[in-house]
Formats: structure tokens, C-alpha cells, sequence
């Protein structure tokens, strides 16, 4: 039996997100200092590619900034040029923080559970999306 659940983002974080020039950033910020472990193995520039897919064209890298307990996500090739000449909807990047956190994220059950990380919206898959219905 595996140890690993995969939980909304949302349960672990909050983000916020914004741009420059043809890239984005997304800081995500665990709502316990504490979880930033859990954040830090959860999501992965392999976990973003595969969230965003096409949409993101170049490079994403992942940084740990455990004095505030975040992460720093930047997405390179994402905005389709830029605020002054994308066609976009959202061209500077403003909805990416929100959206990423719709994602399942994979965390050890026994290292969540002992760190008071609810589990109530836990699936044993990513693409579980049940927790989204009204």
C-alpha cells in the first residue's frame, strides 16, 4: 500500500502570481510554516510541466524560500509574448497563482498526518478533480 495521497494545492498553500516580459512567477506560500516541506517535495518543475503542458514553452525552475515558507515557481515561454504583444486573455500572468492551486499535489500521508495537513479531500491520484464540484 502505497503512502502517498494526492491532495488540492489549495490545502497546503496559497499563491500569488504576476510577470515579465514572457514569463511568469508563482509564489506559493504554505499556510503553515511547517508544510514547507511537504510543499517543497509536492510540487516539482516535472509536476508544473505536466499541469500546463503546451502552454508553457520553455524552462521552469522551483526555489526554496524557507525564511517566509515558500516557493517560488518561474515559468519561462508562458505568455505568449508578453503583456504589450500577447493576445492572451491574461497576458501578465495575474490567474496562474490561482489556477496552479487547483492542481493535486502527491504528499506523504504518515509525514502530513503528523504535521496537522488536512487529508479530507486526499484521492490516490493527480488527476482526481472531485474536490471541484459545487
Amino acid at each position: 500500500m502505497s503512502n502517498i495521497v494526492w491532495i488540492p494545492l489549495s490545502d497546503l498553500a496559497h499563491g500569488r502570481s504576476g510577470d515579465k516580459g514572457d514569463s511568469f512567477n508563482i509564489g506559493l506560500i504554505a499556510h503553515q510554516k511547517k508544510w514547507l516541506e511537504l510543499l517543497e517535495s509536492a510540487v516539482t518543475p516535472k509536476l508544473l510541466d505536466e499541469w500546463y503542458g503546451d502552454s508553457v514553452t520553455g524552462l521552469i525552475s522551483v526555489w526554496s524560500m524557507p525564511g517566509v515558507g515558500a516557493i517560488n515557481c518561474l515559468l519561462r515561454g508562458g505568455l505568449g509574448g508578453g503583456g504589450t504583444t500577447s493576445l492572451m486573455l491574461d497576458a501578465q500572468g495575474k490567474i496562474w497563482g490561482q489556477s496552479v492551486l487547483r492542481m493535486r499535489v502527491p504528499v506523504n500521508k504518515k509525514r502530513a498526518t503528523k504535521l496537522g495537513v488536512s487529508l479530507e479531500n486526499q484521492s490516490k491520484n493527480q488527476w482526481d478533480m472531485s474536490h471541484l464540484m459545487c
